[in-house]
C-alpha cells in the first residue's frame, strides 16, 4: 500500500535537529498533507525526501526500493516530482512551449532550438492533455510572463506532471493565492486524486482539510500525529501545538 516510507530520519545543522527521527508513508493514490508551524522542519524533510538534501541517519524507501543515497535526479527518474513555493518557469515562452520542453526532457528526445519545441510529433499533444488537466487550456498560446500569480503555480503543477511522476510534492501550492485563486488550486489537486500519490505541504488548514486523505503534524522536528482529518482536527496535542486551540 505505501509507495514512500521514511524511516526515523535525521538531519542535524549544528545542535540543532531539524528532522528529529521521522517516520512517514504515503500510500498510493492518496493525499497525504504535511503541516506543522514555521521552523518545524517541513522544508528540510521534504528536501531529504526529493534528494537535494542527504540525511545523517535514517531511510527513505520508494516503492520497496532504497533510494536514501540516491540523487535528486536519479529519483525524479524514478517518479518524484517536487513543486516549489518560487515558480520557476520560462517567461517568454508560451504556456503550451513550457510544457512541451518538460515532455521533451522526460522522453529524452533532442532539443532542436532552430525551430519551436512544439513542432516536434507528438510532444504539443501530449502537452496539451496536461494543459486541459491542469486547467489552462485557454491560455495555452499566452506568454509564461503574463500569466497571474495562481495560473503560475497551475503551469508549475503542469511542468510536474509532465514529468510522468508516481510521487508529486506540493511545496505551499496556494501560498500568496486569493480565495479564487485558492479554490481553482483546490479543484485542480482534487482532480489528481488516484491518479497520483500526493505530498502536500500547506498552511491553508481549510484546503488541508478537504484535500488530505491523511495528515501527519510536524512540530520541532518530530511527527506528533498522523491520522485521518476528523482524528487530527480532534487531537488536543495538535490543537494545542500547532492550531493554536486549548483543550475544550
Amino acid at each position: 500500500m505505501n509507495l514512500l516510507e521514511v524511516r526515523a530520519l535525521v538531519k542535524r545543522f549544528g545542535g540543532l535537529a531539524a528532522t528529529d527521527g521521522v517516520n512517514l508513508d504515503v500510500r498510493r493514490g492518496e493525499i497525504h498533507a504535511l503541516i506543522g508551524p514555521n521552523g518545524a522542519g517541513k522544508t528540510t524533510l521534504i528536501s531529504q525526501v526529493c534528494g537535494t538534501l542527504q540525511p545523517d541517519a535514517g531511510s527513505i524507501l520508494f516503492a520497496g526500493v532504497d533510494v536514501t543515497r540516491l540523487a535528486a535526479d536519479e529519483r525524479a527518474r524514478l517518479g518524484f516530482a517536487r513543486s516549489y513555493q518560487i515558480t520557476s518557469l520560462f517567461p517568454s515562452f508560451t504556456v503550451l512551449d513550457n510544457v512541451v520542453l518538460a515532455v521533451q526532457a522526460r522522453r529524452g528526445s533532442s532539443f532542436r532550438f532552430w525551430r519551436p519545441a512544439a513542432e516536434e510529433t507528438g510532444l504539443a499533444d501530449a502537452a496539451r492533455e496536461i494543459l486541459q488537466q491542469t486547467g489552462l487550456a485557454l491560455l495555452a498560446r499566452r506568454m509564461a510572463r503574463e500569466l497571474s500569480h495562481g495560473e503560475h503555480r497551475q503551469l508549475e503543477i503542469a511542468l510536474a506532471l509532465a514529468t510522468q511522476p508516481s510521487l508529486l510534492i506540493l511545496d505551499e501550492p496556494m501560498a500568496g493565492m486569493g480565495g479564487e485563486e485558492s479554490a481553482r488550486m483546490v479543484s485542480l489537486i482534487e482532480g489528481l486524486r488516484g491518479t497520483y500519490s500526493i505530498l502536500l505541504v500547506e498552511h491553508d488548514m481549510d484546503a488541508v482539510f478537504r484535500l488530505a486523505d491523511r495528515i501527519s503534524v510536524l512540530v520541532a522536528g518530530r511527527i506528533i500525529a498522523t491520522g485521518p482529518v476528523a482524528e487530527i482536527r480532534a487531537d488536543a496535542e495538535v490543537r494545542l501545538a500547532y492550531l493554536g486551540e486549548d483543550e475544550a
